[in-house]
């Protein structure tokens, strides 16, 4: 059974070459993302040591702030700044998806590794341009990854490999839900997630890149069409005086704005071997704060997750004799389960911070190996296009639509 590993003195494997991290954004994914790269030496034996070099944001007094916080040896207020450091190989984006193709492509141009935070872009054309930046820069060696962090769940890790196993046989159904209630109420202001320009979309990219991401890759197989339906809710909000960040409200405003994306998305959709498949993503879900819940039916069994059980994979196995058939709970927290060697004896859960552990830990082995590693970029272009198809539909009166290839 694996424990963790004792840290040096810096906390993550001294003799090993370094891997310098410098990151854009550090607001609610900024944090998330630290906590990641702090943590993931003191925890996993990896090939190279991650050196949390320099976080960047515009406000020099909060940036300096939160690098002293989180541990960052460095603040900048210029991305273009942290690019040309010599002491950052690896450039992690956690900004507004409005700036994700320039600093990604700029940082692949610079000769460094890219994790860029879900969705991949805020247009298919934008998406494309990264992807295919990527795929230049990896023949020099340079790698690129989405943030799709719900794949690093131990739980989703071992779903996908019972249905790559054949546990499931023909895949029939796929439904998932993503479900928040931060913006049920009408005075909450205006911020970056509700302008289109800065956001993309609303729930839909927010939740439902998510979602589309973990759908394909459990089923092992890309959506082809959609139907979908949208709509925002609240379609004018204060207008916030000082910033916000995360999902923090400011109580402070100064006139109203127009809310520029949709509030909720309602989607049927076709897998390419023909199962059928439905999504729904919302922030007026009354109630919900974080509920992401996922089922897979086949033709020999089913696998559900739901993310508020997180560290539980619910499993029917159909060939078993009907007397005693029925869903049963995996506690996916034993040493022979994805990523639990190296955490705590069995029984002793993990949470929604280990899932930005796992994803650094597997980009560094990743980068070390000169592997791609996954989800690339070419994936997160593939949801886009799933996106933009949603879009597409809605605006269609539920059109049924065609994924672009």
């Amino acid at each position: 059974m694996g424990q963790p590993h004792e840290p040096d003195e810096a906390g993550t494997g001294s003799g090993k070459p370094a891997l310098g991290v410098g990151m854009v954004g550090y607001a609610f994914m900024g944090a998330a993302h630290s906590q990641g790269w702090r943590t993931v030496g003191r925890v996993f034996d990896l090939p190279r040591r991650p050196v949390l070099a320099a976080v960047c944001g515009r406000d020099g007094q909060a940036v300096r702030a939160m690098a002293d916080r989180h541990g960052w040896a460095a603040a900048e207020t210029d991305w273009r700044a942290l690019i040309a450091r010599d002491d950052v190989d690896l450039v992690d984006i956690c900004t507004p998806g409005d700036s994700h193709a320039e600093i990604a492509v700029a940082a692949l141009a610079a000769g460094k590794h890219v994790l860029c935070e879900k969705p991949l872009a805020n247009t298919v054309e934008e998406a494309e341009t990264m992807a295919a930046a990527a795929a230049e820069a990896r023949e020099r060696g340079q790698m690129s990854m989405v943030g799709f962090n719900y794949r690093r769940v131990p739980a989703t890790s071992l779903a996908r490999s019972m249905v790559a196993e054949g546990r499931l046989g023909a895949l029939r159904h796929v439904r998932v839900t993503y479900l928040q209630d931060w913006l049920v109420d009408p005075e909450f202001p205006l911020t970056w997630r509700l302008r289109k320009e800065y956001a993309g979309s609303g729930a839909l990219g927010d939740l439902g890149a998510h979602i589309v991401d973990l759908a394909q890759y459990l089923a092992g197989e890309p959506l082809v069409g959609v139907s979908a339906l949208t709509e925002t809710f609240v379609r004018q909000r204060p207008l916030p005086v000082a910033a916000s960040s995360g999902l923090a409200a400011v109580t402070e405003t100064g006139g109203v704005g127009t809310v520029t994306v949709d509030d909720a998305a309602l989607f049927t959709a076709r897998f390419a071997s023909g199962a059928l498949a439905s999504f729904e993503a919302s922030r007026f879900a009354t109630g919900r704060k974080n509920s992401l819940r996922i089922e897979l039916n086949g033709e020999h069994g089913s696998l559900a997750f739901d993310l508020e059980r997180l560290n539980e994979l619910s499993y029917h196995d159909h060939t078993e004799p009907g007397t005693h058939a029925g869903f049963r709970r995996i506690l996916v927290t034993e040493p022979e389960h994805p990523y639990l060697d190296a955490w705590w004896p069995p029984g002793h859960g993990l949470g929604y911070e280990h899932t930005f552990v796992h994803q650094a830990r597997d980009l560094v082995h990743a980068i070390a190996a000169g592997r791609p590693p996954v989800p690339s970029f070419a994936d997160g272009l593939q949801v886009q296009r799933v996106l933009a198809a949603v879009e597409e539909s809605a605006e269609k009166n539920s059109v049924y639509t065609s994924i672009a290839v």
